[in-house]
């Protein structure tokens, strides 16, 4: 008998079996990456997105619109790298569409293939075919074909996946770079491995849910076998308070930047934060100081119920050292807004010192091994209480991810500096002036971008050609702004055979930031090296203590 409607409970099995396949092949598709650099490779990335809306849609009640709306806020919240965030934009797209009904027929699908499609190239500066969105158009359009014509929804899904499967095949004509390393896109092979799944649920094929990466912390984490209540002190107790409550909504609306933003506040009083939002009410614990100022900001969110506050000081004292007076911390103070605030991705911690040092407010962890995800831009811009927040990327592969943040932000200004190096990131803050608009100062600081070269040194995680370069694994690599310049065995000679290829008659500075593999001897001999060949230029060397890169570099 045919297939004619997919309800909810038919479409959450059919998304758990895609996520669990992408999760099972993620490793396949981190190796179709074409630039051979130990990042946070396509596979990972659109893995963690997934997963992070595996995490909701567990939490979702049986509902289309509930399940709807944990697709598309899970995956957007945890969207890492390009891929990742288009894969979030082609789900909410789905999502908005489907949220409306109870059941999903063909022209019910065939219309949210196409929204998720319209979404996904929307959120794009300049899409580029030979990708993931000309994988996920090809389905979206053989789905639309098949509209008036396939009544079986099994035939239906497999007829997309078909044409899926075969403009991925095609990618490689359309993107020159894959074909010269042999390989289809990667972004387009993990969106076929989710649609596969989810046709392999559809067709009856056993499938395995549990997932590795969804799943929350164990219980005891040293098996049970920590220290006893008895063996710690009321001085490792930081926040004395535990406060409990549940805020009732109403009408009021939730978003995803008022969690970004309440999660951020508390975590400026407090620790041990659980903030779970359900469609009316939200569910909070925070370990705190002074449950007061919990409770004050709550109540701009709506009324207040279940409010439970323990003094854990007092509990520990009665039970192991009656008599002794709690240790009382002073309680945090509000900080005051200002007009202008920074967010920077970095890594490091020479590199995290000289962007604290330059006045950025908020530091991200992350970078090209680690790629943030769009609530980690959420929780960073929360944390900073600024009218104007400036976000410094600091990689090409993160821009999008904080563009998508900013377009959740609501009560503050968000400009995205499109910085893809951590040389870029630091002139652009050097460009930055107080005294003028936000407006002229995103123009200043985009401008200054212009004039800074970049350049960074790491070495070949697989065996690939690329932009002519035969390069093999354990190879040194010298990328520029321009691509891959520089290869080699040797980091010295790879470094500056790289530096030879950013400077000119016009370089006046080359800074060099030397990573945790290289000691500051080394550094320095690299530097006089180059001024023996460059006289006229200065030097500075600075502790980077960046991981995976031996050298980055910048001339100015």
């Amino acid at each position: 008998m045919a297939l004619q409607t997919v309800d909810a409970a038919l479409l959450r099995k059919m998304f758990l079996a895609g996520a669990k396949n992408l999760e099972s092949k993620k490793e396949i598709i981190n190796e179709l990456n074409v630039f051979p650099v130990p990042d946070g490779d396509t596979g990972t990335n659109m893995t963690l997105t997934i997963l992070s809306a595996v995490k909701e849609v567990g939490a979702a009640d049986s509902s289309m619109k509930s399940l709807a709306k944990a697709m598309s806020s899970g995956s957007l919240k945890g969207a890492r790298g390009n891929s990742g965030v288009i894969l979030s934009q082609l789900l909410r797209g789905f999502s908005k569409v489907i949220r409306e009904y109870d059941e999903i027929t063909i022209p019910i699908a065939a219309e949210s293939f196409a929204r998720g499609v319209d979404t996904a190239y929307n959120a794009v500066m300049k899409p580029k075919e030979g990708t993931i969105l000309t994988v996920a158009r090809a389905g979206a359009e053989r789905a639309a074909e098949l509209v008036n014509v396939s009544t079986d929804f099994e035939d239906f899904l497999t007829q997309v996946v078909q044409r899926m499967q075969e403009a991925l095949d095609y990618t490689p004509e359309l993107l020159p770079v894959l074909k010269e390393a042999g390989v289809v896109d990667s972004g387009g092979t993990g969106l076929l491995e989710v649609m596969k799944g989810g046709l392999d649920c559809m067709l009856g094929k056993e499938v395995e849910y549990s997932f590795e990466e969804a799943g929350g912390e164990s219980e005891g984490k040293s098996g049970g076998r920590g220290a006893a209540a008895t063996d710690i002190s009321t001085a490792d107790i930081k926040f004395g308070y535990c406060t409990e409550f549940i805020i009732l909504l109403g009408k009021r609306e939730f978003t995803l930047a008022d969690e970004a933003s309440f999660k951020a506040y508390l975590s400026s009083i407090g620790d041990s934060i659980v903030c779970v939002a359900d469609d009316d009410v939200v569910k909070v614990h925070v370990h705190t100081n002074d449950p007061g100022l919990a409770i004050q900001r709550a109540l701009t969110y709506g009324q207040l119920s279940r409010m439970k506050i323990d003094n854990m000081r007092e509990e520990h004292n009665e039970r192991v050292i009656m008599g002794n007076e709690a240790i009382a911390a002073e309680p945090a103070k509000p900080v005051e807004r200002k007009p202008f605030g920074f967010v920077s991705v970095s890594v490091g911690d020479g590199m995290n010192a000289i962007f604290r040092e330059l006045g950025v407010d908020h530091l991200i962890e992350g970078g090209q091994t680690m790629n943030p995800s769009t609530e980690d831009m959420l929780k960073a811009v929360a944390a900073v209480e600024a009218d104007t927040v400036f976000i410094l990327p600091n990689n090409k592969n993160i821009i999008l991810a904080a563009e998508q943040a900013k377009s959740l932000v609501e009560d503050k200004k968000i400009i995205v500096i499109p910085t893809k190096t951590v040389p870029q990131g630091i002139s652009a803050v050097i460009a930055f002036n107080p005294e003028v608009s936000a407006a002229e100062n995103a123009e200043a600081m985009t401008e200054a971008l212009s004039y800074v070269k970049s350049g960074q040194v790491t070495y070949a995680v697989r065996d690939t050609s690329f932009e002519g370069h035969e390069i093999h694994e354990s190879d040194i690599m010298g990328i520029s702004d321009h691509g891959i310049v520089a290869v080699g065995q040797d980091i010295d000679e790879t470094t500056l055979s790289m530096i030879d290829t950013m400077v000119d008659d016009e370089s006046g500075l080359l800074s060099i930031y030397y990573g945790s593999d290289v000691t500051e001897e080394q550094a320095q001999g690299l530097a006089a090296r180059f001024t023996e060949k460059y006289p006229l230029v200065d030097v500075e060397v600075h502790n980077g203590g960046q991981p995976i890169y031996y050298y980055v570099v910048s001339v100015e």
